[in-house]
């Protein structure tokens, strides 16, 4: 396995810059993964593609305003980009500066708040940790920034604190949304109501390193960056009484496939209520417990998320798809359009 193989090209021009106007507007790409085969679609035609009975899983995790700026002791600027909440008053983040700040550091932000630099982390070091003078949700809400992704060559506006969140976003913790979520709209969620689909959440913070290049040439040498997770035990009573009436478990999002995916393998199998952080990297091979289909945006070639992907529908179906959406001109990433993918054959462990 190359990380080679999971290139496509993309024309620059095809990356999503701003949401379109109605939440549920964008095309959905309908992707067979037993069959190999794709086909166009509207958003709006997921109340027919799912079946009375099947559960929606979703991430209700809320994107917190995380980027910061400020100044070192010396004078030299800062840039803040939390990565993720450690307590009332510790972070975990990117710091960008003309020099990496050592422990011991001490930073001022806008608003006068002030961390001390406690160490580093990370797969590769690369993360800050940091302890501030004062609880840091709460300052990051009145003096932060939208963290918008890096493909958005645009400073963040009024309409993103709105756009950018999902409308049932609920537990303020992550750094980048659960881009999935963002295409369903109140109309579209009592469509699905009157179709008997049901819902249920879970929630993964979603961490900067969401965007993180797999730089490995072999991509099983890659490390993800810990992203916290919570299945309660509302969401494992859904997916069993899901199972027990027929129904599919549809995961919106990857974020959804790796919190599942991680509780079951804690339990040793079964879906059971987990807790903790997660470090699970999904490539082609691996065998799906929890999840019969999935809804998701288009990912970054390379990347970690489009390996998720291939393995689920296969990775000669999806990079298939993915060209022909380049060619039909479909909108990329997180403010782009979506698909629909069912598993191909042998993704799906036997006995789930």
């Amino acid at each position: 396995m190359r990380r080679a193989d999971f290139h496509y090209a993309l024309p620059d021009e095809l990356i999503a810059q701003a949401p379109l106007a109605d939440r549920s507007a964008s095309r959905l790409l309908v992707v067979d993964g037993g069959a190999g085969t794709w086909r166009d679609a509207r958003f709006l035609d997921l109340p027919d593609l799912l079946r009375p009975g099947d559960l929606l899983v979703l991430n209700d995790t809320r994107v917190i305003p995380a980027r910061a700026f400020g100044h070192k002791e010396s004078g030299g600027r800062v840039e803040l980009l939390v990565e993720r909440l450690a307590g009332e008053r510790g972070a975990v983040g990117q710091l960008r500066a003309s020099k990496p700040p050592a422990p011991g550091t001490r930073l001022h932000f806008d608003g006068g708040a002030t961390a001390a630099v406690t160490g580093r982390t990370g797969p590769d070091g690369d993360l800050f940790e940091l302890v501030f003078d004062r609880p840091v949700l709460s300052w990051l809400e009145a003096w932060g920034r939208m963290p918008l992704p890096p493909y958005i060559h645009r400073a963040a506006d009024a309409a993103d604190q709105a756009r950018y969140q999902t409308v049932f976003s609920r537990t303020p913790g992550a750094v980048a949304a659960p881009t999935a979520g963002l295409h369903f709209d109140a109309a579209l969620f009592s469509a699905l109501a009157a179709r008997g689909i049901e819902t249920t959440t879970i929630t993964l913070h979603v961490g900067a390193g969401t965007f993180q290049p797999v730089r490995a040439e072999d991509p099983r040498a890659h490390r993800l960056h810990a992203e916290r997770v919570t299945v309660g035990e509302g969401a494992c009573r859904a997916v069993a009484a899901a199972r027990a009436r027929g129904g599919r478990v549809v995961a919106v999002g990857t974020t959804v496939v790796r919190s599942l995916e991680a509780a079951a393998a804690a339990a040793g199998g079964g879906l059971a209520p987990f807790e903790g952080e997660t470090e699970l990297f999904v490539l082609p091979g691996y065998r799906f417990r929890e999840v019969d289909a999935l809804i998701t945006n288009f990912h970054l070639p390379e990347s970690s998320l489009l390996m998720l992907v291939a393995a689920f529908a296969g990775t000669d179906t999806v990079l298939g798809a993915y060209r022909h959406a380049v060619e039909a001109r479909y909108r990329f990433f997180s403010y782009g359009d979506a698909m629909y993918l069912t598993p191909m054959a042998g993704a799906r462990e036997a006995t789930a």
